[in-house]
């Protein structure tokens, strides 16, 4: 593996995957719980009750801070490795704003991975010739 990609590469799997984890429960358990009471009669969802209310108001007001600080992190990797792998704007815009769509970031680091490794086999095979 070209060792100019290794690290920007590894940086940005590493955060694309803890971004996207963290916004997939965020989204999908936190949110919900803790609004759950403007939709439901449920009384473990009641607003203040200690139940599911309170469990969701947790992982909204700690997830939530800690997504935003580590989406910056992502940020940051991204276009890291997106200097470097010399990536045109669209692809590396759409790869920046995958941390903010639930189960967006493991496709868009799915598509990043590819196409880097496909770069770094093209390197390596004009290298050999």
């Amino acid at each position: 593996m070209n060792d100019e990609l290794r690290a920007p590469l590894a940086a940005y799997r590493v955060m694309a995957t803890i971004v996207g984890v963290l916004l997939v429960v965020l989204v999908l358990i936190g949110l919900p719980l803790h609004y759950g009471y403007l939709v439901s009669d449920a009384a473990w969802l009641a607003e203040g009750s200690g139940g599911g209310w309170q469990l969701g108001s947790d992982i909204s007001a700690y997830l939530g801070v800690a997504h935003g600080w580590l989406y910056m992190i992502f940020l940051f990797c991204a276009f890291w490795l997106s200097r470097r792998a010399e990536w045109e704007i669209g692809f590396t815009a759409v790869t920046l704003a995958s941390g903010t769509v639930p189960l967006l970031s493991f496709w868009a680091e799915h598509r990043a991975t590819r196409r880097v490794r496909a770069l770094q086999r093209s390197d390596a095979a004009a290298a050999a010739r």
